[in-house]
């Protein structure tokens, strides 16, 4: 896991550190969880955790909440400007992810966590963390979908995961064999396809699902329904923290596909 000093980011350090009001901490963990998601539901990250994490304090154990926590450090991260204040939330994230997993190891949010948070931070690792984060991504994510095979997000991580391994081309396979002693596995967009497609099916109503899959179709030449894919995306209303960001590369994809 990456560290870094915190020394430049004062935000950061309040919300690992926080100082939260007296009163909080004589208010009941489910009162302070519930103001929480309160916030979690007007994409209120840093407001949440100031609930969420008073809650952790008296109840340490709380799978679901730990899951909680580390979603909204990832929401935050996404907010975040600089790389090194990205890189200590995301590890932040992960650590409550890790946590939730460990105290309870047949939960597939706490599981799905794990992968999510791996994946956020592979902008900030290097090649042989890389790869060794797939590997733990792609083993997170599988668990997550037997434990719940209806969870349309787990297919979402799923498919992404594909996507990425099917850009990996020959030449980097090989140097990647070379060069850290590791085989890539093997993966297509069309696998990739088939899970968005299933996280579609599971839940319609998610436009990341969408968008990610028109991105996989553009790839696979399926242009025209690449399309009508990302536009239907576009079009959805955001429900989700990620989702401008989403609709941003999703305009992007289709100015190159003109």
């Amino acid at each position: 896991m990456k560290t870094l000093s915190f020394k430049l980011f004062p935000r950061t350090v309040a919300l690992l550190l926080p100082i939260t009001p007296l009163a909080l901490h004589s208010e009941p963990a489910d009162d302070l969880i519930v103001k929480g998601d309160s916030c979690y539901a007007k994409f209120q990250a840093e407001e949440a955790l100031k609930y969420y994490l008073p809650a952790e304090k008296l109840e340490p154990n709380n799978v679901r909440l730990l899951v909680r926590i580390s979603r909204e450090y990832r929401h935050l991260m996404s907010d975040a400007r600089q790389p090194q204040e990205k890189l200590s939330l995301g590890n932040s994230a992960l650590e409550y992810a890790r946590r939730a997993a460990a105290l309870e190891p047949n939960d597939a949010e706490a599981e799905l966590a794990v992968a999510i948070s791996y994946g956020k931070l592979e902008p900030f690792e290097g090649n042989r963390e890389k790869i060794e984060s797939s590997r733990v991504i792609k083993s997170a994510v599988d668990r997550a979908i037997k434990l719940e095979p209806g969870s349309d997000l787990a297919w979402h991580v799923l498919g992404r995961w594909h996507a990425a391994l099917a850009e990996v081309n020959g030449f980097e396979r090989a140097m990647a064999q070379v060069v850290y002693g590791k085989v890539l596995p093997d993966s297509t967009y069309q696998e990739a396809a088939q899970c968005f497609e299933k996280a579609i099916e599971l839940n319609p109503n998610r436009l990341m699902h969408y968008i990610e899959l028109g991105r996989v179709y553009a790839r696979m030449g399926r242009t025209d329904e690449a399309r009508n894919l990302i536009n239907k995306g576009l079009v959805m209303r955001d429900t989700e923290k990620d989702d401008p960001e989403t609709k941003r590369q999703g305009r992007k994809l289709l100015a190159q596909m003109q």
